[in-house]
């Protein structure tokens, strides 16, 4: 961004110490990532005070520091009380000036599975369109989600945003940072159960987003998942549904799908506008629902059907640990890995279950699952539920992962082989030791599970085929 730590001090209540500066670079809360004219964001995080760094970012660059008490060093310093909170206003008084200044629109989504692979496949589609910026990563938090909307600039024709939540209200000051023009509603999961204080406190949550979208602003909606459906009510704009099980009534469905041998799914985009044939590049076949969601976003702010179909055809996955495919060679046998690592919840480990029954239907199939993480009184039902599920897609070896892990097991009482992995590395050894020639192995897990450095270490014992 570009602006004067004066500016920065009013946008943001605060009181600018020491001589002004102009900020020309980009604005972080990771001394690492400073830069030539960046501002950083000293905040208190959970491991660390930001404000012990200070130095640091200066070093690389840093000519202003959002701080919450005055420090030593000799530079332009913004005191405010909360510098979390500041960053947000700060990003909100940015997108403000944009949008009274030009063209920009802001689209956003939620919901307890899809968010990121729907948010990468818009940011594709409307890069077609005009210039576009979105999360890297899951940046859907209080920090991800204004460090998101502060890369956007007087030439940003599209801000995609990532909205996540872990409790109650979570979305709705995500929205006061920044209210969107178009919102999407992914669908209701068993996802963090344990921060809302139940499922319907889940949905309750995700509905923050209709809440804080634009007066008269679009709505999409999953028509299949009927949590999502009933909060069509709250929507104060048209209502855009979406269904990847071809609901007649909804507005972009798919005809006709079919997937293929590496559970790639092709499909007929349905839509007012005409219908057009999609092929996509995405492993597994829950991905039509994210694929239907992002067009209709993309056809809600204007696109064209043919220019939508054709980038969806040619879409790729652009964040790591998300359904990634990999054929390996380990200890001379011939492995497929599916690496779906980055986090999970009941209905994503389904998805991730179907893909491995899917592209393993004739192999040697092994499952390494971590466990769900944040799911309050019902880890151990859901738990077993996925157990129960990894037995009925006919999985061989089934290897959990974490404290909660052996509930997989139980719940798996018809598996051939169960085990419980001390860590991450014993994990990847026992998908060793029970892989066959050309078995297939899913990794998936909660982020916090450590499920990610089984899939690493795994690829970095094998070669690629």
């Amino acid at each position: 961004m570009q602006a004067s730590a004066q500016w920065i001090a009013d946008a943001v209540s605060g009181r600018l110490v020491g001589p002004d500066a102009c900020v020309t670079g980009p604005v972080v809360t990771d001394s690492r990532e400073a830069s030539a004219g960046s501002l950083y964001v000293a905040r208190r995080g959970e491991n660390a005070d930001g404000h012990a760094f200070v130095h640091g970012a200066i070093e690389r660059g840093a000519v202003a520091v959002i701080a919450e008490r005055e420090l030593e060093e000799a530079v332009a310093q913004i005191i405010v009380e909360d510098s979390t909170r500041a960053l947000g206003d700060l990003a909100r008084a940015h997108v403000d000036g944009l949008r009274s200044r030009g063209t920009l629109d802001v689209i956003a989504m939620t919901g307890s599975v899809g968010k990121t692979t729907t948010k990468d496949l818009l940011l594709q589609i409307l890069s077609e369109d005009g210039p576009t910026v979105a999360p890297k990563l899951s940046f859907n938090n209080e920090v991800g989600l204004p460090l998101t909307a502060l890369q956007a600039d007087e030439t940003t024709r599209h801000l995609v945003l990532e909205m996540g939540a872990s409790g109650p209200g979570h979305i709705s000051y995500l929205t006061d940072i920044v209210s969107p023009d178009v919102a999407i509603e992914l669908c209701v999961g068993h996802a963090h159960v344990g921060g809302f204080g139940g499922f319907e406190g889940v949905a309750a949550a995700k509905a923050e987003l209709i809440a804080g979208t634009r007066p008269g602003g679009p709505v999409i909606l999953n028509t299949d998942d009927p949590n999502v459906e009933a909060m069509a009510p709250l929507a104060t704009g048209p209502i855009v549904r979406f269904s990847a099980a071809g609901e007649p009534r909804a507005d972009v469905r798919a005809a006709n799908v079919r997937t293929d041998r590496a559970d790639r799914a092709s499909f007929t985009l349905v839509t007012p506008r005409g219908s057009a044939p999609v092929s996509l590049a995405l492993v597994g076949r829950h991905h039509v629902s994210n694929a239907l969601a992002a067009a209709a976003g993309a056809l809600t702010l204007g696109m064209d059907l043919g220019t939508v179909a054709a980038v969806l055809s040619g879409a790729r996955a652009l964040s790591p640990h998300r359904m990634d495919v990999h054929d390996l060679d380990i200890e001379g046998k011939k492995l497929t890995l599916i690496d779906d690592s980055y986090n999970a919840n009941l209905d994503s480990m389904r998805a991730g279950i179907a893909a491995l029954a899917s592209i393993g239907r004739d192999a040697v199939r092994i499952a390494v699952l971590g466990e769900m993480l944040e799911l309050g009184e019902e880890s151990r039902s859901l738990h077993e539920q996925v157990g129960a599920l990894v037995a009925d897609a006919g999985v061989d070896t089934l290897i959990g992962l974490g404290a909660h892990s052996h509930y997989y097991l139980e719940g798996a009482s018809g598996v051939a082989n169960r085990e419980v992995a001390s860590d991450p590395s014993d994990a990847a050894r026992l998908v060793v030791r029970f892989a066959e020639e050309g078995a297939v192995a899913l990794v998936k897990g909660s982020y916090g599970s450590q499920s990610w450095q089984v899939a690493d270490i795994l690829r970095e014992k094998g070669t690629t085929r």
